[in-house]
């Protein structure tokens, strides 16, 4: 809580006419606004379907804050457990490089692994030939077998696995599989993966739960 005053305290909400920064303390508002945070501070504890923990706290957004979970979460999971996952959400060039940058010097962690997540409908996306939009379903040649499209938009994961590689962590590719996809598209993105010196997974978590995920989890 004291840490929590202190940075709120010093949280720059305008400048005076001579360029100084103003901040909360200066408004005498940084204690009124750690009161008002005082129980936000503690973790919210949920549990998958499954029954594992999940310790939801801070924004995972990285479009509009750090996309990243708490490191008071992260220290309560690993006092409990040998294993934590958690979130550096909104693309590795975005949540991972806060998540490097901000958090992991603030915390001290060093993470073992990075997953990126990756989809065909994404990949075929990053190729450029479709267009979508908002509101309306997806174009049906977007859910046509077309491995070539997917292997067209490999720039884009090649891109994220530069940033985590970059960062000295090792990379792991977990395919989010949909129903829809076909075999010879998770190929393609398997041998990229497999060409880059990188582990990679097809996961069916969504539809399957852990079972779903244990090609991933060993990977």
């Amino acid at each position: 809580l004291e840490d929590l005053r202190a940075r709120l305290g010093r949280v720059v909400i305008g400048f005076t006419r001579d360029g100084r920064p103003l901040t909360a303390d200066d408004l005498a508002a940084g204690g009124a606004m750690g009161v008002l945070l005082r129980d936000a501070i503690r973790p919210n504890l949920l549990q998958t379907l499954e029954g594992q923990p999940a310790l939801v706290h801070g924004g995972p957004f990285g479009n509009i804050a750090t996309g990243n979970n708490s490191i008071v979460a992260d220290h309560v999971g690993l006092s409990r457990s040998d294993v934590v996952v958690t979130e550096a959400g909104f693309g590795a060039d975005l949540g991972f490089e806060r998540f490097v940058n901000v958090k992991c010097r603030t915390s001290g962690f060093v993470p073992d692994a990075a997953v990126v997540v990756v989809t065909v409908r994404a990949l075929k996306l990053h190729s450029g030939k479709h267009r979508i939009v908002a509101g309306k379903p997806l174009p049906e040649a977007m859910l046509a077998e077309n491995p070539e499209e997917v292997r067209a938009g490999l720039a884009n994961l090649g891109h994220h696995l530069d940033v985590v590689r970059g960062a000295g962590v090792p990379a792991v590719v977990a395919i989010n599989a949909f129903p829809g996809d076909h075999g010879s598209e998770h190929r393609v993105i398997e041998e990229y993966a497999a060409a880059r010196g990188v582990r990679c997974a097809v996961g069916t978590f969504v539809a399957e739960g852990g079972a779903g995920a244990t090609a991933l989890a060993e990977a």
